[in-house]
């Protein structure tokens, strides 16, 4: 199995994690000082809780491009999984950011280095899928 899928996997596999919790988030699990800066420690109020569903969905989203991109999954996304998995570089970087920045304390040991490794993963499959080598 080459790097690519290897990476992509990795991504799926880590996404899956914080999907699962945006999903513990939105179901009323009292992990708020985690998420969202902290702002709201305890369970979430109902707009936040709408807001991780929206985050779930789209993490989800990521992950299915991710995969798409190496074959994995969805091979009617081949052509627009190319330059959706630069978005999805840029998401992540940017969430990275954000976390790194985050007023929390335990959001920033719990997620950034989650993040980095969701930035590495993704930014390998977008790299060496859009030269077309297999980076073995």
């Amino acid at each position: 199995m080459d790097i690519t899928r290897v990476a992509a996997i990795i991504y799926a596999i880590v996404t899956l994690g914080v999907v699962a919790f945006q999903i513990a988030l939105a179901a009323g699990a009292p992990w708020g000082a985690y998420a969202m800066g902290g702002a709201s420690p305890g369970q979430f109020p109902p707009a936040l809780r709408i807001a991780a569903i929206i985050q779930a969905v789209l993490l989800t989203g990521m992950a299915a491009v991710i995969l798409a991109r190496v074959g994995l999954v969805l091979p009617g996304w081949s052509r627009v999984s190319h330059w959706l998995g630069w978005i999805v570089v840029a998401l992540t970087a940017s969430s990275l950011v954000l976390n790194l920045i985050t007023p929390s304390a335990g959001e920033r040991a719990i997620w950034t280095p989650a993040l980095a490794i969701l930035l590495i993963s993704s930014l390998i499959v977008a790299f060496f899928s859009s030269w077309g080598t297999s980076a073995e």
